[in-house]
């Protein structure tokens, strides 16, 4: 055969040439689409209110102009397309909210269960889709999903039935304090309008059992129920049922910080890596089977039928998992590339990329508010960035390292801003334990399913030792000290040099200054949040709901004044609240922890606390009453000086008193200005601070006793202290009605001004060497937000005139 001439290889080369520009012409305007509708929906998401109609027409016009140049264009009305978008999305929830003026009334709804019901002795929580809703036999015009807890003596329930309930509900509403959970934000994602429990009565009934369509859940339901019954208590329990249909409600607290202290997180949530594994396994199986047998590969190629199975076995498992929000991420990523393959495309891995995510935004446009939305997307980003067209290292475990270097190093910062902490060891352990999960979890699908057909339960028996010898092992590597690092916020300019610092590092070799990504990444872990200059004090009074707890810092101590309550679930908030705010602002152990008395609303949380961030100091009005770290008495006449600022304990005195009466009451010095801390004291004690105190109690800042309670906040004592802010700590509409009219009456009277944290969230005041008080910084304007929920302040009274 003859040669082809040096003219012919040349104009096959420009022809060539000529058909990669026309598919880099055709592929770029899908890229620069996807992108400009994905940040147009970000872009919204980052209001605190939603648009007005004006902004929306600006952007059309503006998506008018760019018809100039074709590029912009696309770019352009593809970002006013993501907006409008997004706004119909939000407006599917704001624009019809549940009525403010319904909150803890009885209201009668007739609905659907919307979700998967989780029950334990005290309660059964569940979703519910109202179709109608009623108040005092009227109809209302509300229609949305809400948030329901049923007690004592919930009868079994099952997803999909339609019911008739007697409730009390209330607005979305969370705790909302810096560096805390945001659950606002969470039932506003899972579009969840309003919270509440049912109420006993004889109205309640089952009106029909029949799932209609939530035939899915219902099945999932029942897939759970096999699984229980076929585990016993134990690890495999809990994990079994997360990985099999995402249910992950039997998880305790003490398994999800092993989890996270790992960075295995991932491997117990449905997601990316799940749902690849199994389509990868029967895209695998599937093209090497259909190779097998020639006459069905004449008809339809095997990587195309491959890619068909993969799909569907994608699709499957998410259907399993309920089509969650992390599984819906992963179906799209996955039927992206998927179908590239089956129409026998060829497509680029970040144009692949950038399209999977223009797709997860249009399916669902607040997928943005997830992290987990961020972490698998940036997850992939990294690998690309870091492997993709470059000549791995030889081996395949040195490749598998490479990748978990990558994905380890890419998702630090974004980890370290989301959750103030990362995991060091993650990417040993992922590098061992990924793998292992690849080969276990076809096992644990297959004795479901084994189990489901045919009620065997030695598989699943032999998945649960598996998993038990597991999570013995990442248990060991989560108790080892440097598993995992804590830091607090940080300036804006230190995240953008520290993503700046992974680009460079994980740049191939041969781009000159890759070294600079190591003192670019510094700034991250030495750069401190700021503290209090000498001689300045910081209080926050935290947002705990119906409890108490609060944060002193000078320039170089803390204390922390209660922890707030403990509920009968588990839940506490010197877990959830104090501790967070405390990694948060850069706290890795207290000075002195003060507990005013043994309330469950003010010491409830104190051993969550405890084990979250260590005290070196612990003091208390009932010490006897209180279990866990050594616990020392406060009394009267103790007294510490730091960095300038007095502390001074003024009661209990050491007579014998107990409950509220026995609270530590604090009072804080800088120069010629105080603030008190009276825990939940009540008028006997006030009466006996005022004869022996009289005019030294006087405070500028006052944390009003007992809540607001109508048992203290005596006028003699309020006249004696003359407060000019008076700070409620309190639960939004609580059930004791705190703050109490009287007590609003007379702090009107002194002419003090009030916050509480109820409509505030945190509440925030910096006191200066020179005793001047700054503004309040109240967190939920702060954070404020599209799903910030913004209740009516606890107003004062109006004054009466004198006579």
């Amino acid at each position: 055969m003859s040669q082809p001439s040096a003219p012919a290889i040349v104009a096959q080369s420009d022809q060539s040439d000529q058909s990669d520009q026309v598919r880099g012409a055709d592929s770029a305007p899908l890229a620069v689409i996807g992108l400009g509708f994905a940040i147009g929906v970000g872009v919204y998401f980052l209001q605190s209110q939603p648009a007005p109609a004006a902004a929306i027409a600006l952007l059309l016009l503006l998506a008018g102009i760019g018809l100039v140049s074709r590029r912009i264009a696309w770019a352009l009305a593809a970002l006013v397309i993501g907006f409008c978008w997004a706004h119909l999305w939000v407006c599917g929830l704001l624009c019809q909210p549940f009525p403010p003026a319904l909150a803890k009334q009885d209201v009668v709804l007739t609905g659907r269960i919307a979700s998967l019901p989780d029950a334990n002795a005290a309660r059964t929580r569940f979703l519910f889709d109202v179709n109608h809703l009623r108040h005092q036999g009227h109809p209302v015009d509300f229609r949305g999903r809400v948030r329901l807890s049923w007690y004592r003596g919930a009868p079994p329930l099952e997803a999909g039935e339609q019911w008739r309930l007697t409730a009390r509900l209330k607005p979305r509403h969370g705790f909302v304090n810096p560096g805390g959970f945001d659950y606002e934000r969470w039932l506003f994602r899972h579009q969840v309008q309003a919270t509440g429990y049912v109420r006993s009565d004889e109205g309640n009934a089952r009106l029909a059992s029949r799932p209609g369509r939530y035939w899915l859940d219902r099945w999932r339901q029942a897939l759970r129920e096999r699984l229980q019954q076929g585990l016993p208590d134990g690890v495999g329990a809990a994990l079994v049922p997360a990985l099999v249909i995402g249910d992950r409600g039997k998880l305790t607290p003490a398994q999800w910080a092993v989890f996270s202290r790992t960075g295995t997180s991932h491997l117990i949530a449905i997601s990316g890596l799940h749902v690849g594994l199994i389509s990868g396994f029967i895209f695998l199986l599937v093209r090497r089977v259909w190779t097998w047998l020639p006459g069905l590969t004449l008809r339809v190629a095997a990587p195309r039928a491959g890619a068909l199975a993969a799909l569907a076995a994608a699709l499957g498992y998410a259907a399993l998992a309920g089509f969650a929000i992390s599984t819906q991420r992963a179906l799209v990523m996955l039927a992206v590339v998927l179908l590239a393959v089956i129409m026998s495309r060829t497509l680029r891995p970040w144009n692949a990329l950038l399209l999977a995510l223009a797709a997860v935004l249009l399916i669902d446009p607040a997928a943005v508010l997830d992290y987990g939305f961020w972490l698998s997307f940036g997850a992939v980003a990294a690998l690309l960035y870091a492997l993709g067209g470059r000549l791995g290292p030889p081996g395949l475990i040195a490749r598998w390292g490479a990748a978990q270097w990558a994905v380890a190093l890419g998702l630090l910062p974004m980890l370290i801003a989301f959750f103030g902490r990362a995991s060091l060891i993650a990417p040993l352990v992922n590098l061992i334990a990924v793998p292992l999960f690849g080969l276990l979890l076809p096992i644990i699908l297959l004795s479901a399913l084994l189990l489901l057909v045919s009620g065997w339960t030695g598989p699943l028996a032999v998945v649960d030792w598996l998993l038990s010898q597991g999570y013995a092992g990442l248990t060991w590597a989560a108790d080892r000290p440097w598993a995992a690092a804590s830091l607090g916020s940080r300036p804006g300019w230190v995240w953008l040099l520290a993503a700046l610092a992974s680009l460079l590092l994980l740049a191939p070799r041969g781009i000159p200054g890759r070294w600079l990504g190591v003192p670019l990444l510094l700034p991250l872990w030495l750069v401190r949040p700021p503290t209090p200059p000498q001689g300045a004090l910081e209080v926050t009074l935290l947002d705990v709901g119906q409890g108490l707890a609060g944060v002193l810092r000078t320039r170089q101590h803390c204390l922390v004044y209660d922890a707030g309550p403990r509920f009968p679930s588990g839940f506490n908030t010197g877990e959830a609240v104090v501790a967070p705010y405390l990694r948060h602002q850069g706290i890795d152990r207290v000075d002195i922890l003060l507990i005013s008395h043994a309330d469950q609303d003010h010491a409830g949380g104190m051993q969550g606390l405890l084990r979250s961030v260590p005290a070196r100091q612990v003091l208390s009005g009932e010490p006897d009453e209180l279990e866990g770290a050594p616990i020392e008495p406060c009394r009267t006449g103790q007294r510490w000086h730091w960095d300038g600022v007095e502390f001074a304990i003024l009661h209990p005195s050491g007579q014998v008193e107990s409950g509220n009466d026995s609270s530590c009451v604090l009072q804080v010095t800088l120069g010629e200005t105080s603030l008190l801390w009276p825990g939940d004291a009540e008028a006997a004690v006030e009466q006996q601070l005022v004869r022996k105190y009289g005019p030294d109690l006087q405070s500028e800042l006052l944390i009003a006793a007992h809540h607001g309670s109508a048992s203290s906040s005596t006028a003699p004592f309020l006249s004696a202290v003359s407060p000019s802010w008076v700070l409620f700590s309190m639960g939004w509409l609580n059930r004791f009605g705190f703050p109490a009219q009287t007590v609003r009456e007379r702090v009107t009277e002194l002419g003090a001004r009030t916050l509480d944290t109820a409509s505030s969230g945190a509440i925030a005041f910096q006191i200066d060497p020179d005793g001047r008080i700054g503004a309040p910084r109240r967190h939920r304007s702060v954070a404020d937000r599209l799903w910030r929920h913004h209740p009516e302040p606890a107003k004062a009274a109006v004054a009466r005139p004198a006579e």
